[in-house]
């Protein structure tokens, strides 16, 4: 039997950066659960966000040849069975690396346009990284939003109802709270065995998600 096949997209400008880490140790769960790995890294590879007249939609023509580029990150999607796209959460939002990747990729036609979408039968789970605190009071108002948008707006629009949202929440490891009246504070840095054990909770909380969105 065949592997399932598990395509990571990691969205970060910095190959040192804590969501490629994150990215790799996802990529290191699924792996130990039985998925062959697909890992997507879209600044190593040089994806370029921004949209092209080439892979601008043709609302005449739902099965226009978009560019080379894309159509090579199309098959890695269609060959996917769980897309998990790691991510670090900007203005309550992904950063443009991924938007872009959707824009570009998930397009007429192929995410979405037809009434059987060709993303029919995946899974998806998206893990973001928020450097707000679990307790920050909006904290579940930053989940509500990224739900609506992702879950909703992008995975359920293009086929794939079977999705999720995972936020790791204070991936900074300085408390960061904003108080009624706007007003932003942040804690002292952990140090030392502090911070340690602060990432390596963080790593297990990103393999827990995973498990329970896959029954693991």
């Amino acid at each position: 039997m065949t592997a399932p096949t598990a395509l990571v997209v990691v969205a970060h400008h910095r190959a040192d950066s804590l969501t490629a880490h994150v990215g790799d140790v996802a990529a290191a769960r699924l792996k130990e659960a039985g998925y062959a790995i697909d890992l997507l890294d879209l600044r190593a590879e040089g994806f370029d966000p921004r949209m092209t007249e080439a892979d601008q939609p043709d609302w005449d023509d739902r099965d226009k040849a978009y560019s080379p580029e894309v159509r090579a990150h199309m098959a890695r999607l269609l060959a996917a069975d769980v897309i998990v796209p790691v991510f670090p959460v900007y203005w309550n939002g992904v950063p443009a690396l991924l938007k872009g990747w959707i824009d570009r990729v998930w397009n007429y036609g192929f995410g979405y346009g037809r009434s059987r979408p060709r993303l029919a039968g995946k899974r998806m789970l998206w893990l973001g990284l928020a450097g707000a605190g679990d307790g920050d009071e909006f904290a579940a108002w930053m989940q509500e939003t990224l739900d609506r948008v992702l879950r909703e707006g992008i995975s359920f629009y293009c086929g794939i109802p079977d999705s999720g949202v995972a936020v790791l929440h204070d991936a900074e490891g300085e408390s960061q709270t904003v108080d009624a009246e706007g007003n932003f504070s942040k804690g002292a840095p952990l140090e030392g065995e502090a911070r340690a054990a602060h990432y390596a909770a963080l790593d297990r909380r990103a393999e827990e998600h995973l498990e329970a969105f896959l029954g693991l």
